[in-house]
Order: C-alpha cells, then structure tokens, then sequence
C-alpha cells in the first residue's frame, strides 16, 4: 500500500507541474483526423452555397484556409484535391492559378500525383494544352515525384488533336529529364491517337518498333491499325493487304470484323476478287462469315461482273443457312437487271415478301430501272401502282428513273406530266433530264408546253441547262425578237436551285 501511494503522489505532481494531460499517440492521431473532417465538410458546404452568396471569385480558396484554420489543422492534399475539381465542374479553371500557387509555395506536404492526373486531364476537356504541359513538368515543384502515370495523362491529351501530337516526341524527350521511362502503355495511347486522325503509316512504325523491342503483339492494336488503314482515303488494297500478311507472320490473327472492314475496303476499291479471296480464306480458317460479309463480296464481284460468281455466292449463303436480307436482295436483283435479267429480278421480288423480307424502295427503284432499259413501260408503270398500293412512296430518284425511261421510248407527253408532278412535290430533276424533255417538246412542235414547263421550273428557282435554252431559241426560228423578250422575263428571276 505504500508502494502504490507514493506512485500515486509522483503522478500528481507530474500532472500540477506540466498542467496537461498524457495522450496516446493514437489519441492524438484520431483528433486529427476529426478535425480534418470537420474542416472538409465545412469546405464543402461552402463550395454547394450560391454565386450570390459568395461574391469573391476566389472564395473556395478562402474558405479551404479558413474551413482548416478554425478547427486548427492543416489543409490535406483532398482539400485541395476537391477544390481543383469543384473549379473544373463548375467552368472557372481561370482561377486555379493561386490554388496552385499556395500548393507548391505554403503547404509542406507530399501532393500525391494523381491530383495532377486529374488536373492534366481537366485542362485536356477544356482544351488548355499548355497549361497541362506546364502543369506536368512543375510536379516536382509541389513535393512530388512523377511516374508514367502523369505521362500518360499528358498524352492522351495531346492525342486528341494533330497539333498536340506534333509536341509528343518533344515531351517525350524531355520527360527523361524527370526519370520516366515510356512503357507499352504510353506507345498503345500514341497508336491509338495517330488512328484516330488517320495516320495509320505513323502508327504501324510504332507498332514495328515495338515488336522490334520485344513487346508482346498486342492483337487490339493490329486490329485498330488495320481498321484505321481500311477508312484512310489514299489508303491502297497493296498496304492493306501488305500490313495483314505482316501481322499474320507475327502471329496476329484476324477476327471476323477484321476481315469484314478489309472485304469492305476491296469492294469500295473495286477489287472484288481480292474481295472473294479474303471471304474464302476466312472459311478455311474457321471463321463463318455472316450475312453482311457475303452481301459485300456478293457487291464486288456484281460491279466486277462476275454474274457466274454472283450466283454461286448467292447458293452458297442459302446453303451455309444464312438468311438474306433486304440488302442482300437489292446487290442481287441489281446485278439479275444488269444483265438484262428483269423477269429473274421481279420474281425475287415475290420470294423476298414470301420469306418475309420487305422490298423497300431501293428494291422498287432497281426493278424499275431494269424495266426501263429494256423497254416494258407498261410493266414500269404497273410496277410504280404497286408501290403506291403498298404503301412505297416515290422518291426524286423514281420520278428520274420514269422519266428518262419515258424520253427514251418518246412519251414525251407521259414525261412532261410526270416532271410536274415531280416539282409539285418540290424534288428536283437534273439539268440533264430538263433538257432531254424540253427538246423532246420541240421537236414535236410542243413550244407552249416547254415554255410553260420553263416558267414552273423558274418559279421553283430551278436552272436548266444549256441544251434547254438552244432548243428555244431554234424552235422560234425567225421569231427572234419575241424570243428574246420571253426568255428574257424568265431569266430575270432565275435564282439557281441545286439540281
């Protein structure tokens, strides 16, 4: 009992001499952080309060000092972390820059980097390229050591554009001055930008570069670079094809969409063969082409006129157990009328609704041309009441197919009453065909009926063609004068119409 008095007695004169009490470290620690939270909910109804309430533009950063001063703490990276993002959200990073100014310059504290990850790619959406560049190589300067995380961040920037990615091998040189070493990540974020603005050859010199330093092929990045090479304009089937044969070399191996995007880009070159070829190939290496990629290739070779092909791919879709579809019917009947085949053509149009594959106006237009360049207006003309029983309305491209059926075959009469029904409905006939039926109208001594045609073209502020005007003026003969004056008044007020 003495032992535990006098213990007892040094305690107390401990506690009277320092008036204070002894606190655990983890004591210690806790307040802290309750501090902390008390001080960022603080800052954060300050950031939810209204503009009206908060005049001073640089108010959050007030009250972040103020929100962590009264709670007598120091303010945390997520303090400034959440003032930076609420100044993006809310359109005003104009006034980052003393946010950023205290951070580096007051605050003692290691930033962690993935504030400036999120700072990098804010100024990246607000298109502020060289505030992101500049932000990227001051990271030192706010306590903290960047890694390829801030890199990548930066590139994806710049990738957005061709201005930023004439910087890319500039910021790559110099970040070698901070010790960040390029990983495949930022080679893969350089391909993926050079696609987009379609400079696949650029993107294929990086691809080799890294198969050359012992990367692991990456099938995505073939895929992207074949697809980008694909839609480039100058793009030739010979790089095309070039670039699949190196990458199957190195063990790339296509997927179905690859080789649909190269059966695609064969067909749109006229290559319809090479077109066959690829399809083939996909077969013997497994995979089944679906209904879109026979359609294609079905395309290529009608445009090569292959018919005897055409339908052997035809068979053979129906065979494998794909159902055509509305698209695949319309290469076929174009092709069936291309060969003067029209009946062939007409009778798929009865195994379409059979199967119950609705003919759409394409469909119409292809049987309606076909008739027309064999010369069966009349089955045209009963073809047009069907469409018109069904539902199908005549587009602009319905009312040029009759008409220039109608001239061929002399109707001028017919053709003159269909172009007014034309321009009532307010579409527009090519020059081409304007001429073809006012000189028609000519010849026949029909001068009124051109005129009139004339002046309901110029009312619908449409421009015929010269032909148009050489037809008038022989027609008129030695009635010049009069000539003159009429097609005078019918000029003045022509405002040329697109035809």
């Amino acid at each position: 009992m003495v032992r535990f008095s006098a213990a007892k007695s040094s305690s107390s004169n401990f506690l009277r001499k320092r008036r204070k009490w002894l606190l655990s470290p983890y004591k210690t620690k806790w307040h802290e952080t309750f501090d902390q939270q008390q001080a960022m909910q603080t800052l954060q109804q300050a950031a939810s309060a209204s503009p009206q309430q908060n005049p001073d533009e640089t108010h959050l950063l007030s009250s972040l000092i103020h929100s962590f001063t009264i709670y007598n703490s120091n303010p945390t990276p997520n303090a400034y972390h959440f003032v930076i993002k609420t100044l993006s959200q809310t359109s005003q990073l104009h006034h980052l820059h003393p946010v950023l100014h205290r951070l580096e310059h007051v605050e003692k504290f290691e930033t962690p980097e993935y504030v400036f990850v999120d700072l990098i790619k804010m100024y990246g959406d607000a298109n502020r390229i060289e505030e992101a560049i500049d932000v990227f190589f001051r990271i030192p300067n706010f306590r903290c050591v960047p890694s390829i995380c801030s890199l990548n961040a930066l590139l994806l920037v710049l990738c957005k554009s061709r201005e930023g990615l004439v910087m890319v091998p500039q910021i790559l040189l110099k970040s070698r001055d901070l010790n960040i070493r390029v990983e495949e990540s930022s080679l893969h974020i350089l391909i993926i930008g050079l696609c987009r603005i379609k400079k696949a050859g650029h993107a294929i010199q990086i691809l080799n570069y890294m198969l050359n330093d012992g990367y692991v092929l990456d099938f995505r990045m073939c895929s992207l670079i074949l697809s980008s090479l694909c839609k480039q304009k100058h793009s030739s089937s010979v790089e095309v094809m070039g670039f699949l044969e190196e990458m199957r070399r190195v063990g790339f191996v296509p997927d179905g969409m690859d080789c649909a995007n190269v059966i695609k880009f064969l067909v749109k070159e006229g290559k319809g063969g090479d077109a066959l070829d690829v399809l083939n190939r996909m077969k013997v290496e497994g995979i089944k082409p679906d209904i879109v990629c026979y359609t294609m290739v079905l395309r290529g070779v009608i445009s090569d006129g292959d018919y005897v092909r055409a339908d052997e791919l035809f068979d053979e879709l129906l065979v494998l157990g794909l159902v055509p579809d509305v698209h695949t019917y319309n290469v076929y009947i174009k092709g069936l009328c291309k060969q003067n085949n029209v009946e062939a053509g007409f009778k798929m149009l009865a195994c379409m609704e059979e199967l119950g594959c609705k003919p759409d106006l394409i469909t119409y237009n292809a049987l309606l041309e076909g008739f027309c360049k064999v010369g069966e207006m009349s089955r045209a003309r009963e073809l047009v009441r069907e469409m018109e029983l069904k539902g199908v309305g005549l587009n602009p491209q319905t009312y040029r197919i009759m008409i220039d059926g109608l001239v061929s075959e002399g109707e001028i009469s017919k053709a003159c009453g269909l172009l007014e029904e034309m321009l009532d409905k307010c579409f527009y006939p090519r020059s081409s065909t304007l001429d073809e039926i006012i000189w028609g109208c000519c010849q026949r001594g029909l001068v009124c009926k051109a005129l009139q045609l004339l002046e309901k073209m110029v009312g619908k502020s449409v421009a015929p063609g010269a032909r148009t005007w050489e037809a008038l003026l022989l027609s008129f003969g030695s009635k010049l004068s009069f000539a003159e004056n009429t097609l005078t008044d019918l000029v003045n007020p022509i405002q040329t119409h697109p035809v």
